[in-house]
């Protein structure tokens, strides 16, 4: 009988497949290719796509027929019932989320970015690099960055500690990218009455502001960690 011992997972070497896997991972949830073009189809929200539109009322003013649009949850509900119907809609997103990260999890995407990017990560937020493309999801997806992170704890990637650290990261500001560029573009395009532009910043400018707080909540939390933990002991 042979004495072997299999390798757990964890330790295996990241070869070239696997640097390639994260690669593409990284782009998929990055938003570099989000736009209607063919390599939309590289691009998670893109291939996530939207519920379509449903007639929700008819007004008629003299000859002139207007109506308004919805999706299948309609409008004006509320209470446990509305709130049933808002969880359907995650949940596309969040199947689709799961199932990208298991197919980039099998090519090594994951054992890629634990080796390559611990070392910055493990200073700048206390986290493993195998969080990075959980990280990158919730700048486009919050649900998609929730569904990542529920993922990597029951795989053991991440302990309690790391998991408070990770969820004040993404909660600050989540989804910045998407939501900044969705909506809070339209601000630096408003111009002053005298001609000048109404916001005097650069677009990235407040990007990076974003980031860099979602960056200082995070260690804001470890330091909370790091206090409760000394009391403790």
């Amino acid at each position: 009988m042979s004495d072997t011992t299999q390798q757990h997972p964890a330790a295996e070497k990241a070869g070239i497949g696997a640097y390639i896997s994260l690669i593409c991972a990284i782009i998929f949830f990055s938003g570099l290719c989000a736009t209607s073009q063919w390599w939309g189809i590289f691009d998670f929200t893109t291939m996530n796509g939207g519920f379509g539109k449903l007639v929700s009322s008819v007004t008629q003013n003299g000859d002139a027929v207007s109506t308004t649009m919805a999706n299948f949850r309609g409008k004006g509900g509320s209470g446990a019932i509305d709130g049933f119907m808002f969880a359907l809609t995650l949940v596309p997103t969040v199947m689709f989320a799961l199932a990208m990260i298991t197919i980039f999890e099998h090519y090594g995407a994951l054992r890629a970015a634990r080796q390559l990017l611990t070392p910055v990560l493990r200073p700048l937020i206390g986290l493993p690099g195998s969080c990075t493309l959980a990280l990158i999801a919730s700048l486009q997806s919050t649900d998609g960055g929730a569904a990542l992170t529920r993922q990597l704890k029951d795989a053991g990637e991440l302990d309690d500690r790391e998991i408070n650290i990770f969820a004040t990261f993404q909660m600050t500001a989540d989804a910045c990218i998407t939501n900044f560029f969705s909506s809070g573009a339209v601000l630096f395009t408003l111009v002053a009455a005298d001609g000048k532009l109404a916001v005097p910043v650069s677009l990235g400018l407040c990007l990076g502001v974003l980031l860099l707080g979602k960056v200082f909540a995070a260690n804001v939390m470890r330091l909370m960690q790091i206090r409760a933990a000394r009391k403790a002991a």
